[in-house]
């Protein structure tokens, strides 16, 4: 709590503030990015596995095997959201299952399953993009930005 706040409380509320933080439990933040840690790489190397399975048995380049590598990610993402699976690996990891892919394929399809009484097109379709909306102009205009800084670059010749 900053220090203006806390000028404002009176001093039986600056007291209960006291109180309820010496009882407040203590998080294991080591434990945490330990699991977060864990969870992320572990999700990240299933990533790597598909990609390398794409690219041996199918005979996609490295390059080429990232985009089904990808797809199977969200599906799998989506699935587990759907039958509440990946709630519970949410809940347990913390930050590690964050990872832009499955992260992302979590959040639109929570949306979606959480507004789905509302009928298809408003509630499904309508919260989905809501929350896609600025995560997709976002990235968008960050590419644009980035392309821009690298042509600036090529054209004063230092790339």
């Amino acid at each position: 709590m900053s220090s203006k706040k806390k000028k404002k409380l009176t001093p039986a509320q600056q007291e209960y503030q006291k109180f309820a933080q010496e009882r407040e439990p203590k998080r294991p933040i080591l434990f945490n990015c330990v699991k977060a840690f864990f969870v992320g790489g572990f999700i990240c190397m299933l990533g790597q596995i598909l990609q390398m399975f794409f690219v041996t048995y199918f005979h996609f380049s490295q390059e080429a095997a990232a985009n089904p590598a990808t797809a199977v990610l969200i599906i799998v993402t989506v699935l587990l959201t759907g039958i509440g699976v990946f709630d519970h690996i949410a809940q347990f990891a913390g930050a590690g299952t964050v990872i832009p892919i499955t992260g992302f394929a979590n959040t639109i399809a929570s949306a979606a399953i959480e507004h789905r009484s509302e009928g298809y097109v408003l509630g499904v379709g309508g919260n989905m993009f809501k929350l896609a909306g600025p995560v997709i102009v976002y990235g968008v205009f960050s590419s644009f930005v980035v392309a821009l800084v690298i042509i600036s670059l090529r054209a004063l010749g230092v790339m």
